[in-house]
């Protein structure tokens, strides 16, 4: 694998250019993860070719797809989402289930999609966790009621379409087979869970944290050994790799003493958001095909077809379990933080292609619609949150005048 300057001083300054491109004062601040992926296409080989997403820069891509969904893993807080929100969400995901592999089989018999009614269906059960937790931390939510739902209901729109996936996708083994491994892999890391909470010697603690500021970084490689691990078992396995790194981040966050967590995952997330991710949806953007898109009129149908269909699986639970959790109020922003997806939809996407799948005008649809729920969905949320917070506040000053 040859090193590649050019190819990697052009991703480097997209990655620069990306943050500063989102704050631009236009009336609506684009996700960061949008303009990523746009300053991809635009340098790929299908617009003007000056960066190819192969050797150096395609392996970094692939390593930001890993950490990607290590720091996913991370960022759920079970102490807040555990108990109710946690079970409403696995149902919902189920009924989202239900919901969008009806769909999905509608479409291929009536001849909309040619191929991969599957993975149509999977990538409708997602959540955009990854892409949630920023704008809720934000807004000051993440740590609300509202947000502990929105947070459950992403983890599971996370994790559960991936083992789904992880089942879905085998050519190594039988489909039981790999029914039984998954489940295995799901006990194995229940056990590591078990193990991250149980309590830690006091020496090895203050250890560690003492290493925290020496130049060896040790938690910082302890949490890339498991990283590693979890990544390695579930290839071996036949799983999808994103599995293993979404466990390892369960595992390293409740296995991180109060004392150096926090400090942990800030140098975590500078090696995934400074680094590694920013690569991660660059070469995405090279890989997508736009042209795919644009000359066949059928993709273009499809993209507002696959954007309602995740509108629709998702929401639908919203309406069904969370009457007498959550004010009717919030049951718009809920359905749409819900419905809102990329990072998986591009793993779906390039993973279906790659396997001969998916037809690649259906990838950039899939894609395309992604990227449509992650520039729409959560400015939707946004307002319908905000046009509430102004009507709370107005109410005590109306009563007032009344009385």
């Amino acid at each position: 694998m040859e090193f590649n300057g050019p190819a990697l001083l052009i991703t480097a300054i997209i990655a620069v250019l990306s943050p500063l491109v989102a704050e631009l004062p236009i009336g609506l601040r684009l996700p960061m993860v949008v303009v990523e992926v746009g300053l991809g296409i635009i340098v790929g080989p299908h617009v003007l070719n000056w960066v190819s997403p192969t050797g150096m820069i395609g392996m970094l891509g692939y390593l930001g797809l890993i950490f990607l969904f290590f720091l996913a893993g991370m960022e759920i807080n079970f102490r807040a989402v555990r108990g109710r929100p946690l079970s409403l969400a696995v149902m919902g995901w189920l009924i989202s289930v239900v919901i969008a592999f009806s769909f999905a089989a509608l479409f291929y018999r009536l001849h909309v999609i040619v191929s991969s009614p599957l993975l149509i269906g999977v990538a409708a059960t997602t959540t955009g966790m990854g892409a949630l937790l920023p704008i809720l931390r934000d807004t000051g939510e993440l740590d609300t009621t509202f947000g502990s739902y929105v947070v459950a209901a992403g983890a599971v729109g996370e994790f559960g379409p991936i083992v789904l996936l992880s089942i879905l996708m085998t050519r190594e083994h039988t489909r039981w087979l790999q029914t039984a491994l998954t489940i295995f892999f799901v006990v194995f890391a229940m056990g590591a869970l078990w193990v991250a909470l149980h309590p830690k010697p006091h020496k090895i603690v203050t250890f560690v944290a003492d290493a925290m500021n020496a130049t060896s970084q040790l938690p910082v490689r302890i949490a890339i050994l498991i990283l590693a691990m979890l990544v390695s078992i579930s290839e071996k396995f036949g799983l999808d790799l994103i599995l293993g790194a979404f466990t390892a981040g369960m595992i390293v966050s409740l296995g991180s003493h109060e004392r150096t967590g926090e400090r942990l995952h800030h140098r975590l997330e500078a090696i995934g958001y400074g680094f590694l991710i920013p690569m991660f949806f660059v070469t995405s953007g090279m890989h997508f095909r736009l042209g795919a898109l644009l000359s066949s009129p059928r993709a273009m149908l499809r993209l507002p077809l696959f954007l309602l269909l995740l509108l629709v699986a998702r929401a639908v639970p919203t309406l069904i379990l969370y009457r007498q959790d959550l004010d009717s109020e919030d049951h718009l922003p809920f359905a749409f933080y819900s419905a809102t997806s990329l990072p998986l939809l591009i793993a779906i996407a390039e993973i279906g292609v790659q396997t001969n799948r998916m037809q690649a005008d259906n990838a950039a649809a899939l894609v395309g619609a992604g990227m449509l729920s992650i520039l729409l969905f959560p400015i939707i949320a946004l307002m319908a949150r905000r046009g509430r917070a102004r009507v709370l506040s107005a109410s005590p000053v109306e009563s007032q005048e009344t009385i």
